[in-house]
């Protein structure tokens, strides 16, 4: 990967294996950044073994958790990680539309209300500092239940955690929307999103 900060190493061991043969599995191909990440196997694997349980998690709806997790995404600037999302989006069979429009939610027609409050959230949650409202927060509580939130909350951390992480290493899209012929994510009112990583 030419942008990347720190040059990519060969991904190697078992685990390697097994690692580059989901990642076949599930986006088509390995991405340039897991040889980045691979400089310290010890970290990726950690991080894997985290998002693996969190995979396992079920309070929150599939759609809701799309839409925050790419509304964090947008939120920071992380390429990689909304590109990675809308192509898992259109993969899981959730709604593609509604994932395309995530870099303008706050302008676009396709969302509810319940939608537009969740990508608000996710969005407080990835700002610096945290602007999380108690009325906000409120309006969830009631609509989702208190594991929900929590889920939400948990899912939004991990997803500043990927995208900063991707967005300090210089790690970019990997074109995965494109590779499987999805329209192009719609852009954000300031053309901002995607722009830094």
């Amino acid at each position: 990967m030419s942008d990347a900060r720190i040059p990519a190493v060969e991904v190697t061991g078992g685990y390697g294996a097994v690692v580059k043969l989901a990642m076949r599995k599930m986006v088509g191909s390995v991405p340039d950044s897991l040889g980045v990440l691979w400089n310290n196997p010890a970290v990726f694997k950690g991080m894997m073994a985290f998002n693996g349980k969190a995979r396992k998690w079920h309070e929150l709806d599939k759609n809701l958790e799309s839409l925050a997790n790419m509304a964090a995404a947008a939120a920071v600037g992380c390429s990689f990680c909304l590109d990675l999302n809308y192509f898992m989006a259109h993969n899981s069979g959730l709604d593609e539309v509604k994932a395309r429009e995530v870099p303008r939610w706050r302008t676009s027609e396709v969302f509810t209300p319940l939608e537009r409050a969740v990508m608000e959230y996710a969005d407080a949650m990835s700002q610096t500092p945290v602007a999380v409202t108690d009325a906000l927060s409120t309006e969830l509580l009631a609509q989702l239940g208190a594991p929900a939130l929590i889920e939400l909350t948990a899912r939004v951390a991990l997803m500043n955690t990927s995208a900063r992480v991707n967005i300090a290493l210089g790690i970019h899209s990997a074109e995965f929307a494109d590779a499987c012929g999805l329209p192009p994510l719609a852009s954000a009112p300031d053309a901002a999103v995607g722009s830094t990583a």
